[in-house]
């Protein structure tokens, strides 16, 4: 009960009901701070490929690749066969009987060879399904590395839509104080100072929304790093303009080059040949060679002892393969789409992402042309005067309107660019130098 007392007491504001023990002081005071880690762009993402938990479970299919590998490379063992087998019989002289044995025991080793490269064409195929393995590795750090640098620069965006709401927050409490005292002395009107207030509160209510963007922004950057939530993070690669002038056609080269998801369907389609030579060489049958020793007679010496030579060979007289060869050539064709499709995907990302970067460029231009800094000094202005009384106060919600507008389009148009950058470098594979 004193538990529930004492959160309603602290939501409604009021001051604690007891004073907080000796113990809780002492206790509160020897709480550990967190830890603070201090990280740029480069640092974030050398610390997720470090630790990153997809990334190590991508990383394992590389290994298990590898042994798939080892068991395509491997003989057949051989089979060891071993069999007993007797015979008794009774024969009668007179009043006398007789009884005589005789056994028969049969050790014999056998192999199987693998005819027509088998073997080797099996041994091709995993080789290549490693190869793509390590491709796949090297595209899932592609893909997540843009995954790190968004989060990384969404933390940065959170926090300059917060500073932003706290620097217009506080001018207009400032105003407030003012106009406090302006309206008790009857120099303005009740609804002015209403609406003073309202903007406070929604400049309040921007700082809390900013709060929490920046907080689950840093989650995910948690996650993606593999960073526990008692680790303060502290982001020190600023969210800045980096005029870029990317050559288009060496980027398509590039992309085609460089892109491991294009070199995963090479070597897919590498595989499946590999694989549609397999399913040939199944028509012709494997041969299983043996070689035995065996002993048969009575038991005594007059045992017998004998060698065999054994030779086994399928007849394939029904089955050569022909459903397998045909799923083989079904998988080299699907193979080949895959690849031409993946050409053609990667062809129109970095197309589109060069465009779009050309157009957020151009934007951020715009702004950073004298846009930005008219938005803020006509506020300046316009505040002034609204303290000289040549302006109202609607002049002067209308010009922290249109401030705060054109200095959030800016943040978000700073924001979209890094990441059109990153998107561009994305489709093509590899970082771009400004």
């Amino acid at each position: 009960m004193t538990l529930i007392v004492a959160a309603v007491a602290g939501l409604m504001g009021v001051g604690p009901l007891w004073s907080a023990t000796a113990d809780d002081k002492a206790s509160r005071a020897q709480k550990p701070s967190p830890a603070v880690l201090r990280l740029s762009q480069d640092d974030a993402v050398a610390l997720f490929l470090r630790q990153n938990f997809d990334l190590l479970i991508t990383k394992f299919g590389i290994e298990y690749a590898r042994g798939q590998q080892i068991t395509a490379g491997l003989l057949p063992n051989p089979v060891l066969s071993v069999a007993f087998g007797g015979s008794f019989s009774k024969q009668q002289f007179g009043e006398r009987s007789n009884l005589y044995r005789s056994g028969q025991a049969m050790n014999m080793i056998q192999q199987l060879f693998e005819m027509a490269g088998k073997r080797g064409y099996r041994v091709e195929s995993a080789m290549f399904g490693t190869r793509s393995a390590e491709a796949n590795f090297e595209d899932a750090i592609r893909q997540l590395t843009f995954t790190v640098k968004d989060a990384y620069y969404r933390v940065q965006l959170a926090q300059r839509r917060l500073a932003l709401a706290e620097e217009n927050r506080d001018r207009f409490a400032r105003i407030l104080e003012v106009n406090t005292i302006r309206f008790k002395k009857g120099y303005i009107a009740e609804v002015d100072l209403i609406r003073i207030r309202l903007q406070v509160v929604d400049f309040q209510s921007q700082i809390i929304q900013a709060i929490q963007d920046g907080n689950a922004a840093k989650a995910d950057l948690r996650v993606l790093l593999s960073i526990s939530p008692n680790v303060e993070m502290l982001l020190t690669t600023e969210l800045d303009y980096h005029p870029l002038q990317p050559d288009i056609d060496l980027l398509r080269r590039v992309a085609l080059d460089r892109r491991p998801d294009v070199r995963m369907k090479r070597l897919t389609q590498s595989q499946r040949l590999a694989d549609l030579k397999l399913a040939k060489a199944y028509r012709y049958p494997d041969l299983t060679v043996g070689a035995g020793y065996g002993s048969q007679g009575p038991v005594g010496q007059d045992l017998q002892q004998q060698l065999t030579l054994s030779f086994g060979v399928p007849l394939p007289l029904f089955n050569r393969n022909q459903g397998g060869i045909m799923q083989a050539e079904v998988s080299v064709q699907a193979a080949e789409t895959d690849l031409q499709k993946t050409i053609i995907q990667i062809e129109n990302q970095v197309e589109i992402a060069y465009r779009n970067l050309l157009e957020s460029r151009r934007l951020v231009e715009a702004y950073r042309g004298g846009v930005l800094e008219d938005a803020r000094l006509t506020l300046t202005i316009v505040e002034k005067a609204y303290e000289r009384g040549g302006a109202t106060i609607l002049d002067l919600l209308d010009a922290a309107r249109t401030s705060r507008t054109i200095q959030q389009n800016y943040i978000e148009t700073l924001f979209n660019y890094q990441r059109n950058v990153f998107l561009l470098e994305n489709a093509v594979g590899r970082e771009i130098a400004s």
